[in-house]
């Protein structure tokens, strides 16, 4: 992870066509969604590929998001009291997101890998996450969803 160094060749294309397929639009939706699923105490990320990477990198803010989406008494993630520092006790939280994504609905398809986030390998993966998370929870009309429905197609 620490000690990788810059692409070249096919694989430097390869990562670029990646990074293209993210849409800073999207993401600003995404943040109004959790922001307003999950309450400010939240907080914001900076603008940009890299501030919303490292919001979500810990794996806390996807816990909470997931969990607002069950009843009260039936929340999927344990959230620690404080933020793990640690890597792979950051990596565990966000597989623990994944899981209960998937336990959720989400097809396991549209699910990213760790290190797409952790590592911001493909940023756009996760926004097709967070997007099939949303648009499951708007369509199953349970009340546990917060926000504007036109964010997310049913």
């Amino acid at each position: 992870m620490a000690n990788k160094g810059p692409a070249y060749g096919m694989s430097r294309d390869v990562q670029s066509k990646i990074e293209k397929k993210y849409d800073d639009e999207l993401e600003d939706r995404l943040v109004e969604w959790i922001v307003a699923q999950c309450g400010a105490a939240v907080g914001r990320p900076e603008r940009g590929r890299l501030g919303f990477q490292v919001w979500l990198k810990n794996g806390i803010v996807l816990s909470r998001l997931v969990n607002s989406l069950y009843p009260d008494g039936s929340k999927p993630v344990k959230i620690p009291d404080a933020p793990p520092t640690m890597v792979f006790k950051q990596m565990e939280q966000i597989a623990q997101f994944l899981k209960a994504a998937e336990d959720y609905g989400v097809v396991k398809t549209d699910i990213f890998q760790t290190v797409d986030l952790f590592e911001a390998k493909d940023m756009a993966a996760v926004q097709r996450t967070l997007m099939a998370l949303g648009s499951l929870a708007v369509t199953k009309n349970d009340g546990n969803y917060h926000g504007d429905p036109n964010w997310f197609m049913k």
